[in-house]
């Protein structure tokens, strides 16, 4: 079985959106004697992760109502590398997107996991956009950085997606991965009435 892993690893390293908890990995020390044990401090988008609609509606659904059935099954990786600033919904209409329910962008954000600290230059929907991804039934997005909304942005693009009850995956890493048809395996932590929660995300080819 040929799995990629298109999950980010969670580090003290890795970046966080500003504003967001830094992760912090500790030993347990002399309490956790004789077994090694590690404290986890992070924030519920830390890393690869889902934002449910709770993450900006106050009264929309939390992590654990969200079926499973939308973070599992088949998906189409698009290649947008090039683009700068927000994808405008005139670059994904020439896209053969007619029956997809899970989309994945690749985009040059992919490139963005080598460089140090948070980088605000990254590539992210722009309203219409998001919009278009609606009116086409999308039930899942992704993108390959820490927010689908461009930096300073307001927060138009999650409220139309998670409005329409559209899970965002963020914190992808989709380098090396070429566009095409796979199936998506998303899971995240299961936590009770909760806006997001990291996740392992994993793509096996359908070829």
């Amino acid at each position: 079985m040929s799995l990629i892993d298109i999950s980010v690893p969670l580090s003290e390293d890795l970046p966080a959106f500003p504003g967001d908890p830094a992760i912090r990995l500790e030993r347990a020390g002399v309490a956790a004697n004789p077994f090694h044990l590690t404290r986890l401090s992070l924030g519920s988008h830390a890393g690869t992760h889902i934002d449910a609609p709770a993450h900006l509606l106050g009264e929309g659904a939390t992590v654990d109502a969200i079926p499973l059935e939308w973070l599992i099954g088949p998906c189409r990786v698009v290649d947008l590398r090039g683009r700068k600033g927000a994808i405008a919904a005139g670059e994904l209409k020439p896209l053969p997107l007619a029956g997809v329910r899970r989309l994945l962008l690749r985009t040059d954000n992919s490139e963005l996991w080598l460089r140090p600290g948070f980088c605000e230059d990254y590539v992210g929907l722009a309203p219409d956009a998001a919009n278009y991804l609606v009116e086409l039934g999308i039930r899942l997005v992704g993108i390959d950085y820490l927010s689908i909304e461009p930096a300073g942005e307001t927060s138009t693009v999650h409220r139309t997606l998670l409005g329409a009850e559209v899970v965002i995956l963020e914190g992808l890493n989709l380098a090396g991965t070429p566009a095409g048809d796979y199936e998506l395996l998303c899971l995240p932590l299961k936590l009770i009435r909760v806006d997001g929660a990291p996740c392992r995300a994993v793509l096996r080819p359908l070829a």
